[in-house]
C-alpha cells in the first residue's frame, strides 16, 4: 500500500472516526484500556449475540494512530464471529510484531503495516484490539459459568 494512501486512511479514521461514541445499554461488554506512557485511554463497547460481534463502540482521548486504530478496528469487527475476531486480532498483533501474518483478512488496518519499525508505536495502534480482546474474554467467561 502507498504511504499516501496510509496517511491518507489514518487521518481521515482519527479526523472523523467511525462508531465513535459510547452508549448507555446495559447489553454491551465494557472495557478499559490505556498506555502507561501517554495519553492514550480507549473505552470499549461491544454487543455480541450468538458469538457474532453485532456493535462496536469506542471513546477516549487518545493519538492519532491509536484513534485510528479503534475506528478501523471496530469497523472491521463488526458482523463478525468470535472466531473470526480473534483470527484478525492474532494477524494485527503478528504484522505489528513484525511476523507472518495474513494481509487480506486485515483490509484497511494493513494501513500500519510498518509500525513494526516504529516501537513506540505499536502500543497506541494494539490499545483498541487489546480492550476488544478483553471484551472478547469477558464474553467467553460469561458463556462459561452460564453452562
Amino acid at each position: 500500500m502507498d504511504n499516501n494512501l496510509k496517511r491518507n486512511i489514518i487521518l481521515e479514521n482519527y479526523k472523523n472516526p467511525k462508531n465513535k461514541g459510547l452508549i448507555d445499554d446495559s447489553s454491551y461488554i465494557f472495557s478499559n484500556t490505556n498506555n502507561e506512557s501517554c495519553i492514550d485511554e480507549v473505552n470499549l463497547m461491544a454487543k455480541i449475540i450468538d458469538n457474532k460481534i453485532n456493535d462496536i463502540r469506542f471513546d477516549g482521548e487518545s493519538c492519532a494512530i491509536c484513534t485510528s486504530s479503534a475506528s478501523i478496528m471496530t469497523n472491521l469487527l463488526k458482523e463478525k464471529t468470535i472466531t473470526e475476531a480473534e483470527q484478525i486480532y492474532c494477524n494485527f498483533e503478528n504484522m505489528l510484531e513484525g511476523k507472518q501474518y495474513d494481509s487480506d483478512i486485515l483490509k484497511e488496518a494493513n494501513v500500519y503495516d510498518d509500525i513494526a519499525k516504529q516501537p513506540s508505536r505499536k502500543k497506541c495502534a494494539l490499545l483498541p484490539w487489546i480492550g476488544m480482546e478483553k471484551i472478547i474474554k469477558s464474553h467467553k467467561q460469561t458463556i462459561e459459568e452460564n453452562k
